[in-house]
């Protein structure tokens, strides 16, 4: 049955793409048998809702994949996430910050999966943020009583759909390079990317700089497969010169999109996104097919008046 439904995945990012799904899903250029690459992975929440049978998922955060990884495996599962967030809920109501930078201590000695979930839905703003030492620092989000039974209950669905969806899918999730990831496509692969936003304050398991873009580019204009970027456009103060110097070979549509992670109300602008091809979108397409029936009508208007 098909569905308008979004789903959420249990790991935050800064810059979810929730809103933008319905626009990606319109002009993701897919066959049934093609391979889905998705080089930054982030929260996975596009590769999540297009729902690929056949699918790469990869980024350089090795605790986004291996939180992931333990799903695919069993290891997590939607009940020991109830349990734990249970418990460690009980114990953030009582000792409020102290409990959180004990487990952020103890997820930086130890790395456990569980407890970056933790920390990914306890601290401030729902960041992920580590030092030059790759250390976990985003500090306390000051709610004591984040984990209610009915938030609990929220994180463990979207474990449980993640489940659901490996159980009948071929999905690899890798911690490695965007080089590396596009290395892998063939003719049957699609390539999305959602790299950090260039000339934008963002934080980023990696730096990100022209480069890095640069890079990007020639790693997609290599792959012989189809891609889609995600970038920003412009907002009320600049526009993205990177579009015109680096992706002027690509198509681009358009759509607002209001984010929501500035620590100020007056910081949280709205901003239009872009997608850029190196195809002819669906979006795109209307636009011509729209422009070609406004140009017979002139036509028909033209020999009418003879």
């Amino acid at each position: 049955m098909v569905t308008n439904k979004i789903y959420i995945p249990p790991i935050k990012i800064q810059g979810i793409k929730t809103k933008l799904v319905p626009l990606i899903k319109e002009n993701v250029f897919l066959y049934p048998k093609s391979i889905w690459i998705e080089p930054f992975m982030g929260s996975g929440v596009v590769g999540f809702n297009i729902a690929p049978v056949n699918a790469i998922f990869a980024d350089t955060n090795p605790h986004i994949i291996e939180f992931y990884n333990q799903i695919k495996e069993g290891r997590i599962t939607s009940y020991l996430v109830r349990h734990f967030l249970e418990e460690e809920g009980e114990i953030l109501s009582r000792k409020e910050d102290m409990h959180y930078y004990e487990v952020r201590d103890r997820f930086n000695q130890k790395h456990d999966p569980l407890d970056f979930l933790f920390l990914n839905r306890a601290c401030f703003n729902g960041m992920i943020r580590f030092n030059k030492s790759f250390e976990f620092n985003v500090p306390y989000g000051h709610k004591p009583q984040r984990f209610s039974k009915a938030y609990i209950t929220k994180i463990v669905n979207q474990v449980a759909h993640v489940e659901e969806l490996l159980k009948c899918r071929n999905w690899s999730f890798l911690c490695q390079s965007f080089e590396k990831t596009i290395g892998l496509a063939d003719d049957n692969a699609f390539i999305y990317c959602d790299p950090p936003y260039i000339g934008r304050n963002v934080d980023y398991y990696d730096s990100w700089n022209e480069e890095s873009e640069i890079n990007l580019c020639k790693a997609l204009q290599t792959a012989n497969a189809k891609f889609m970027l995600s970038t920003w456009d412009h907002n009320d103060y600049r526009k993205n010169e990177y579009i015109e110097k680096i992706w002027h070979f690509c198509n681009k549509i358009t759509q607002k999109h209001f984010y929501h992670v500035g620590a100020k109300e007056t910081n949280r602008n709205p901003m239009i996104e872009a997608l850029l091809t190196n195809y002819v979108t669906m979006g795109n397409q209307n636009k011509l097919l729209t422009i070609n029936r406004q140009l017979s009508m002139l036509d028909f208007a033209d020999v009418s008046s003879i």
